[in-house]
Formats: C-alpha cells, structure tokens, sequence
C-alpha cells in the first residue's frame, strides 16, 4: 500500500520506533494545540469556553490503570448471536405482483433505513423492487446514487432468495421517473403512507394500483413502515438488509480500511543512517493500555443540527441571530425546540454536546490525552475554533483530511453521503464509538454496533445537560457524577421496546440466545 501521510518524523539518527512515538508526537501534538488555541482567540464569531472551571482541571487530569483497563476492554459475551438462517421459507420466489419505487429523503443512514424498509415492503406485497432513488439532500446537496455508495451487485445477491431486485425499469415503464412524478398529480404515486403504516396498510392500498397498473411509486419515503405487529420473518429480512446486504462500494471500503489502520499504526518517515527517506508503518509499543486503539466520536455540530435544537451554544448575540435566521429560512419556524428556553432544554437532554462537552465527558470517563480520537463530522460548525479545546484535551486527534492525502480523499470530495459513509465504515471498526448528539448516525451506529456486540458510549443527555448548567461544580463531583451516570450505558444490550426502531434496538429480532 501506498502512503501519504507524513504527519510524524523520526529524528535523524535511529531513533527507535517506540522512543519516536513517546518523544516527537507530543511535541507536534502541542504545536497543533496552540495553533488551535490561537484560532479560538482570533475568531470574532468563535465560542469561549462554557466550562472553563472544568477544563482546567480536565487538562491536569490522571487516568488510573483500572480506569483505562474497564474503558479498553472489550464487552464480554451478552448471550446472543446474530440470527444467520435464511429468512426465506421457500427456495423459490413466487410471482412478482408489479415493480415497487420508492424516493428516499434525508442523509445517508435515514436513507439507509429507508433502503431496509423498502425490501420489507417488497417481501410483504411480492413485488419486485427497483434499486431505490436518492433525493438531494437540501442541506448537504449531494447527487449520489444509491450505486454511487453502496455496492449493488453484493446488494442484489445477498436478497436474491427474498425478493426480486432490478437495477432499471422494463421499457414500458420507462416513464415512471421522479420528475413524472413532480410535474403532476399521477394515479401511480403513493403519496399518503402514514408514518410507521403497518402490513396491512399496504396490502390495502399499495396492492390494488401494482393490480391495476403493475407499478407503484411510493413518496415520500422516510419512516414508513411499523416496527411492531410485523411477521418475524419481515423483522428478520430488514436485519438482513441493513446488518448484511448494504455494504459501501470497494473505494469507500479501501479508504476505510486505509484511515482504521493508520489510526492503529502511525505513518513514521524516518531518514537512515545515509540520508535516505523511506516511509513505514509501526506498531504502537508504548507504555499504556490504549496503545494501538482508538475511539470514534460521531461530532454532529453542523449549522442545521445547532439550529434545529434551538439551544445556545455560547456565541453570543451574533450566533444567535444568525442561528434564528437559518432555522426561519430552512423550517419556516417549525421547530418545537425554539419554544423552550435554554435551561428547559437543556434540563430535558436536548441540547447537543458541544465539542468542549464531549471532551469533558470523555476525560471524565477516564480517557487520557494519549487516547487516539477519529472525528466523524461533516463541517464543524464554528470551524476549528469550536474543536479548539477538544483537541487541547485530545491532541492525537485526527480525521480524513489528517490522515489520508487530497489524492485518497479525491472520489469523496464534496460528496457528503460518501464522506459520511467512510466515517461510518472506520467507526464501525473502532474500538468504541460515541456520538454527541442523537440522530440518525447516532442510531444507525448503536443498532449496527449492539449486533456485533461491539462497545458504544450512550451519552446521558438528560444528566449531562443539568451538570454543565451547574457552574460551580468540582471535577471530583463532575467526574464522580459522569461515571455514576454512564453505568451500563458503555454498550449493554437494551431490548426493543414498543414503538422503538428495530435499527438502533436489534435485539431481540435480529438475533437469538446463545445456548
């Protein structure tokens, strides 16, 4: 494999691999920090830190072996196992009712879960499905296909023994396009499919227009399938689908694959004993019981996430009002949140973490500032400067653009389903995964993580948000309270509950007990 990234240098000499890592790291670690903090300072519209109290004492913090022991072990075996029969009765498929479209909205993981509930849907009324259709996101406004990020062929096959799945429409149904669909009223448009519909829904209302027309377009497409009173057999195939048959085409996978290891083994360029570079890749032997581990943190801390919670995130009077402006501009008011003041919210676990939050909880839980961090993000909104004190109190903190080259990065740039897709392939490989605020990426990650029973951090919004109100507490209680509060939130199994999503909650249709 080819390298590119050149972040680390071993002293000219022979310093040792191991004495390089504990030496030169810190050093550019520093540099990257006091960089960060001078942003902070220069930027008009950057915000200070809310906890500075805190902070200073998260920066001193001392991590105990016992604590990093419990954080970087793995979850030991919860007595279940992923389900792996075929969901399919019969060997054979039985006759195709009509061809089933459906128009998905929303980021990559909403429409991931609409790509699931879509294949349920086909199974239910014995349709075939065409390879579903991606809107443009109106936020991050991205035209990738559904085969432009996911790989088709692996797709079709995993499900061939399901249902029927088509890439494009026989020629006499060429017509039937979105924008056929968005010039008029059309009788072949499903338009009324309430939230979580259940079976019945569509074998009422979905299966007369594929009689009567052999095609049904179904827009919009987000939500639209019940979790509960489904046959087993539907739960089961929507496991499927999302655990097993959508996998990210091969050049998301390698760049993936490419970030993950470059996490667990720093790129050194060392120069040897007759000036000649040469570039390698190490094995991480420092002290620590980290070493060659690493956590994702899921920092969703865009503009419309910070607008659309409605909460202050200490920018003062000029974030506010442009905050304001975007959410009346993208939902015309129609945000909930925007009635309640900022301690209401924030009392209710509302509020997303701030970068300066999640740090705090991390170094709470006992995360030292050795801890190798993967930011999974978009756009930070508030640029570096908001990142600034996360990445004082985590200096080896990296993300695509720290790690791989422009040339790597190159079929991803300025296409934010790709970028999000890498971010969920390498946290899907950490050795723990935290998100700062809940949503789609957040609940996407939980359910495909709690599947294969790999470790997650569940933030106690509720609890986190009364603590950063309270101004005067001391680290000792803060972290006591952190600790107390996050019990058995650190990837312990939770059962579905009525009403409760079968991707983020898996279990127990998805798996079955170990006996």
């Amino acid at each position: 494999m080819k390298l590119h990234h050149h972040r680390h240098r071993q002293l000219h000499g022979g310093v040792s691999a191991a004495a390089f890592l504990l030496v030169v790291l810190p050093l550019v670690a520093s540099s990257s920090s006091n960089h960060a903090s001078s942003t902070v300072l220069s930027d008009a519209n950057a915000s200070k830190l809310r906890h500075s109290r805190l902070f200073k004492n998260a920066l001193q913090r001392q991590s105990s072996n016992e604590q990093l022991s419990d954080l970087w072990t793995p979850l030991s075996n919860q007595g279940w196992k992923p389900f792996s029969e075929s969901t399919s009765a019969s060997s054979s498929l039985p006759e195709s009712t009509g061809y089933i479209q459906v128009f998905l909205d929303g980021g990559l993981n909403q429409q991931r879960m609409g790509i699931c509930d879509a294949v349920a849907i086909a199974k239910i009324l014995n349709a075939t499905l065409m390879i579903p259709y991606l809107e443009v996101n109106p936020v991050w406004q991205d035209t990738s296909s559904f085969t432009d990020i996911f790989d088709v062929d692996h797709f079709v096959n995993i499900l061939k023994d399901d249902i029927s799945i088509i890439r494009e429409l026989p020629d006499e149904y060429a017509w039937s396009t979105r924008e056929y669909y968005a010039s008029a009223i059309r009788s072949t448009r499903i338009k009324n499919a309430p939230l979580h519909a259940s079976a019945n829904w569509y074998l009422e209302n979905v299966a007369p227009v594929l009689e009567s027309y052999g095609i049904a377009a179904i827009s919009p497409f987000s939500h639209r399938l019940a979790f509960d009173n489904m046959p087993i057999e539907i739960q089961r195939l929507r496991c499927k689908v999302n655990f097993e048959a959508l996998v990210f085409v091969p050049h998301v996978r390698s760049l993936g694959e490419a970030l993950v290891s470059r996490l667990r083994y720093p790129i050194v360029e060392s120069i040897d004993a007759v000036g000649t570079k040469y570039i390698r890749q190490v094995i991480d032997t420092k002290d620590g019981l980290g070493a060659g581990k690493f956590v994702s943190l899921h920092l969703r801390f865009d503009k419309d996430m910070a607008a659309h919670s409605a909460c202050d995130f200490g920018g003062g009077k000029a974030e506010k009002v442009a905050l304001a402006k975007y959410r009346q501009t993208i939902w015309q008011g129609r945000v909930m949140n925007s009635r309640y003041t900022d301690e209401e919210l924030r009392n209710q676990g509302r509020c997303p973490l701030t970068p300066e939050e999640i740090g705090l909880l991390l170094a709470a839980l006992g995360f030292d500032n050795t801890t190798r961090l993967y930011l999974a993000s978009h756009k930070v909104y508030g640029g570096e400067a908001r990142i600034a004190a996360l990445r004082q109190l985590f200096p080896y903190m990296e993300d695509k653009k720290s790690l791989a080259s422009s040339a790597e990065r190159a079929k991803i740039k300025g296409k934010a389903s790709l970028s999000a897709a890498v971010d969920y392939y390498v946290s899907m490989h950490s050795d723990i995964f935290i998100s700062a605020s809940p949503g789609n990426m957040h609940n996407a990650m939980v359910g495909h993580r709690t599947y294969l029973n790999l470790k997650t951090i569940r933030p106690n919004m509720v609890l986190l948000g009364q603590l950063f109100m309270n101004k005067s507490m001391s680290w000792s209680d803060f972290q006591e309270a952190v600790v107390e509060g996050q019990r058995n939130r650190l990837g312990e199994i939770k059962e579905r509950k009525p009403k409760q999503s079968i991707y983020t909650y898996p279990v127990p249709d998805c798996v079955c007990q170990q006996r």
